[in-house]
């Protein structure tokens, strides 16, 4: 893992983690970075509106993911994205999720941007992700996402 730095709103260096100044803040992003699996649980809880679970992130995320992005504020966890993949050219966007009191500061953009240079960098062609209609301006405005025709089937 190497960092990059944003200051005063410029990208600075190179490498899968990057950083964000914000409001005297530096937001860090890491790809693939280390996490603990209750502050992940607590921030997805916090984040879709549920009751804190036991899942085990670490050992689901390396059976089945490419990677993974996490934002951090100093030590704390404030943003995550989960990439799973087919293997091949195709790559999968889930579980977006920031933390209640940092939205609306670009940090899941930043965090998709990231997914996106890490999927990239793994010789993956298309990045893929559905989402319900409320976030429809985040993935098509803030991160670049076009619309597609696909299908689901509700299991």
């Amino acid at each position: 893992m190497t960092e990059l730095t944003i200051t005063d709103g410029l990208l600075c260096g190179t490498g899968q983690t990057r950083g964000l100044y914000d409001r005297g803040m530096t937001t860090r992003y890491e790809w693939r970075g280390d996490f603990d699996n209750a502050a992940l649980n607590s921030l997805h809880a916090e984040g879709f509106g549920h009751s804190p679970d036991t899942t085990d992130w670490r050992t689901r995320l390396r059976r089945h993911s490419l990677g993974w992005v996490c934002a951090w504020e100093n030590s704390a966890l404030i943003g995550f994205v989960n990439v799973a993949w087919d293997g091949g050219a195709h790559a999968f966007i889930l579980d977006t999720v920031v933390a209640p009191h940092r939205r609306s500061e670009g940090i899941g953009a930043a965090m998709i941007e990231t997914a996106a240079q890490g999927a990239h960098a793994a010789k993956c062609h298309w990045l893929h992700v559905d989402f319900e209609e409320h976030l429809r301006s985040f993935y098509f405005d803030a991160c670049g996402f076009k619309a597609t025709a696909a299908g689901l089937i509700a299991l």
